[in-house]
């Protein structure tokens, strides 16, 4: 018996010994011969597109009234969109308006530039960049909306000159990102110099409103994840302060709230027709490299390491539209498009096939003439030609007698 109880313990002590010693294996090392998923896609991925038929774009609803369909498709975003965040405390008693913080101000060459923090919220505040042009207003004024670019570090600063008392690190890294993506020019500052009111924000995750931990790019989709679990979702946050720092943007005296405009460059460009979209506070909108359709964006076929991800997921969307069927809200106001031809990220069959959808729409209502799509030999990007064609399309739209 007392063998037996020495051998026994002796078994006891050799299985700890081991699960002590022995290491997990590599999970990225470890392949299974059967699978589900590939390059961050299902397999089936091709099947899923088939099965999307769009029942409420304008071309698939059958609706006699595009002013009904807008509403009925609009509201059908909005729901998608899940719960918006919670207006900030008395906001009703204020009159509906946000209110803000001037935090830093320096005078520019034809305008000044002020550091806010605004209210938007009565979960948080938003950091904003906001230039103002000398002389007397009210000025036509543009929502300059920044670009994701996998670069969390800043947001607003990409496209807004930070001021030069903001971080030395924080102004190294905007010019350093403005002269890979944008030619050395910042948008905002260059509409401000020819007579604009421009306002740029960080969008949730970005720049001021990131990680106390810092930057990762992986934690991005796990945060997102998290707040699902609370019934909101991150990409539509964004989308409601778009909105919201619109409305903002509307309240200043030196605006003309009947003059406003969006524009921006990738993940900024979406954000510039999603924000035409759902809002009729918006004139028109410029989108530089951000317009396809689902099956060139959901699919292995393209090679892309990138289909989209939670930066521009919105909760069963895709049941009911496409991309370019949710842009077609913003008709029959002017907008304008350029994607580029040597962009790796949307394939030109599908920017092609959402433009004539698109025109499709505009041609409908008797518009197509306000619709303005175009295809540059460019990479993803937004130079200083891109930049003065967003000009020159505010300007007729915007400062027109």
């Amino acid at each position: 018996m007392a063998r037996r109880i020495v051998f026994l313990l002796a078994c006891m002590v050799s299985a700890l010994t081991w699960a002590q010693t022995a290491k997990p294996l590599d999970d990225a090392k470890l392949k299974r011969q059967q699978f589900e998923f590939q390059k961050n896609m299902p397999v089936y991925a091709e099947q899923l597109v088939a099965d999307l038929t769009f029942p409420l774009a304008w071309e698939n609803c059958r609706a006699d009234n595009f002013d009904d369909w807008k509403q009925r498709a609009r509201q059908q975003v909005f729901e998608c969109m899940l719960t918006p965040p919670a207006p900030p405390a008395h906001f009703q008693e204020k009159g509906g308006r946000y209110e803000s913080r001037v935090v830093g101000e320096e005078q520019r060459d034809g305008y000044r530039a002020l550091k806010l923090e605004i209210s938007l919220s009565r979960y948080y505040t938003v950091p904003a960049l906001l230039l103002v042009p000398n002389g007397k207003g009210p000025f036509p004024a543009v929502n300059v909306l920044h670009d994701h670019g996998a670069h969390l570090f800043i947001g607003k600063e990409k496209m807004i000159r930070p001021l030069a008392t903001e971080d030395s690190q924080v102004r190294k890294d905007a010019d350093a990102w403005v002269a890979s993506l944008y030619e050395g020019q910042y948008l905002g500052d260059f509409l401000a110099q020819h007579g604009y009111v421009v306002l740029s924000t960080d969008a949730p995750l970005w720049g001021e409103r990131g990680r106390q931990e810092g930057v990762d790019r992986k934690a991005y989709d796990v945060i997102a994840g998290n707040m699902m679990m609370y019934g909101v979702d991150l990409c539509s946050y964004m989308h409601y302060d778009d909105i919201h720092t619109t409305d903002f943007l509307a309240s200043l005296p030196e605006v003309d709230s009947l003059r406003i405009g969006c524009a921006g460059c990738s993940m900024g460009a979406y954000r510039a027709w999603m924000l035409s979209a759902l809002t009729d506070r918006v004139r028109c909108g410029a989108a530089i490299c951000w317009m396809t359709t689902a099956d060139h964006q959901l699919t292995l076929r393209h090679g892309r390491g990138e289909n989209g991800g939670f930066a521009n997921c919105l909760p069963g969307l895709r049941r009911y539209m496409d991309y370019p069927h949710v842009a077609s809200l913003a008709c029959p106001k002017p907008m304008l498009f350029v994607n580029g031809r040597q962009d790796k990220l949307f394939a030109i069959p599908g920017v092609e096939k959402a433009f004539t959808i698109m025109h499709d729409t505009w041609k409908s209502q008797q518009a197509d003439g306000l619709l303005e799509t175009e295809l540059w030999d460019m990479p993803h990007s937004c130079p200083k030609a891109a930049q003065q064609r967003i000009l020159e399309f505010l300007d007729r739209v915007l400062k027109k007698k």
